[in-house]
């Protein structure tokens, strides 16, 4: 018999903006977090709540993490990815995009965020977290389905 494992669900905000050399996307500097501190992430992301659908996890998101309500969400891919085999490292992400939303984002959680910034798409900070580094390069793009890890 094959042993099942429990699959993490999360979804992932990307809000996006027209700069001045291109396409701009906002991330946050992990603060003193237990998973990747000092990496660059999506500005707004988290675990999809038990009865929560993925949307409804992302638009809670941008309110707890960024104050930002009224997001236009567009759907870019969901990633399965897994990382040395334990159970809990059995992923599904969900990736959304915004170009819209009521609000300017803020740090809404400082311990947990230390900083807020506009990047063009070509030119990411540094150290990045490797799966949304993965996803920001297939942001935009026909592929639906992504897989990091295996």
């Amino acid at each position: 018999m094959t042993e099942r494992f429990v699959v993490v669900p999360a979804s992932y905000v990307y809000l996006l903006r027209e700069g001045a050399t291109g396409p701009e996307v906002l991330l946050q500097l992990r603060g003193d977090v237990p998973y990747m501190a000092g990496h660059w992430a999506a500005a707004a992301a988290g675990h999809v709540e038990k009865g929560e659908t993925a949307y409804a996890a992302a638009r809670r998101e941008a309110l707890e993490e960024l104050g930002i309500t009224d997001v236009d969400l567009h759907f870019e891919f969901a990633m399965q990815r897994t990382a040395s085999g334990e159970a809990i490292d059995e992923r599904i992400d969900f990736f959304f995009s915004a170009r819209a939303w009521q609000g300017e984002p803020v740090i809404v959680e400082a311990e947990k965020c230390a900083e807020i910034g506009w990047f063009a798409l070509d030119a990411l900070p540094s150290p990045m977290v490797p799966h949304e580094a993965h996803a920001l390069a297939n942001l935009g793009t026909a592929e639906k389905y992504l897989t990091f890890g295996f």
